[in-house]
């Protein structure tokens, strides 16, 4: 890895968990960006992007603690209402947050209707230079292509974009993954354990080499450490992680995923 650059984990997640969290889904325990600072310098990781869960819906105050403990190294993506006053945008923008994120596949991802929440806030969003995170399954896909045209705000598709181990060549979210990245759309090669596969996620290598294709440089890597949908025994190692992508792109690319791309979508 280049010494003049610091690698990027662009997804991870920060828990207490004597946090208050939502009713009907999982309960954290504590993970601290401390844990996930020694984990990622082993690896040449020194700047994260964490992500707020979906269990603790619109309160951001535990992604802003660890914002601004991170001192200006790291980078945040909130989750918000429609209602969000602008002094909560204000201190989410100062603290390093440049997103907001939709979640459509947890059972408590949204509380209102993305389409409206989107439409109304997109003139602060594109005021601040957000963009909009999704996290949707693969047959979600097209219903983004009218609302990525109507807000004018760049885009980005967690863990591939739901493209799952097996998909088919011709299963229909490819023509849609296609259009999104043609509109500006960016993906994230993360949270391979979510896609029907298994370490060492060799089964991710074809779908990640065809989307990773379609994206071109519109591309970053997160670990999505720590791994909320696995068994904690399991302890998938950090490097785990990485691999596929290091398998797949040829080195000076994969090398960019992490120290280069990742300063035009946070930087």
């Amino acid at each position: 890895m280049s010494a003049s650059l610091s690698g990027w984990d662009c997804h991870v997640h920060v828990f207490d968990a004597a946090a208050p969290v939502l009713e009907g889904h999982y309960r954290p325990a504590t993970r601290t960006l401390i844990e996930i600072e020694a984990r990622a310098a082993a690896e040449g990781v020194t700047r994260m992007v964490l992500v707020q869960p979906s269990v603790y819906g619109c309160d951001n105050s535990l992604l802003l603690r660890a914002l601004q403990a991170g001192a200006g190294r790291h980078r945040g993506v909130a989750v918000v209402d429609a209602d969000v006053q602008e002094a909560e945008l204000d201190a989410l923008h100062a603290a390093g947050v440049r997103g907001i994120r939709f979640n459509q596949v947890s059972p408590v991802g949204s509380s209102q209707p993305p389409a409206e929440v989107l439409r109304r806030l997109a003139p602060r969003l594109r005021e601040r230079g957000w963009h909009v995170q999704w996290y949707v399954r693969r047959d979600c896909l097209p219903e983004l292509l009218p609302l990525q045209r109507e807000a004018g705000l760049v885009f980005v598709l967690d863990h591939l974009a739901g493209i799952e181990a097996g998909t088919a060549a011709d299963d229909p979210a490819w023509r849609a993954l296609a259009a999104l990245a043609a509109g500006g759309a960016w993906v994230k090669l993360s949270g391979w354990y979510r896609l029907n596969a298994d370490a060492p996620f060799d089964a991710m290598h074809g779908p990640m080499e065809r989307v990773a294709a379609l994206f071109g440089s519109a591309v970053v890597w997160g670990s999505d450490w720590p791994h909320t949908s696995l068994d904690p025994a399991s302890d998938l190692p950090y490097a785990a992680t990485w691999q596929p992508v290091r398998a797949v792109l040829p080195e000076a690319r994969a090398e960019a995923v992490r120290l280069k791309h990742p300063l035009r979508l946070y930087g």
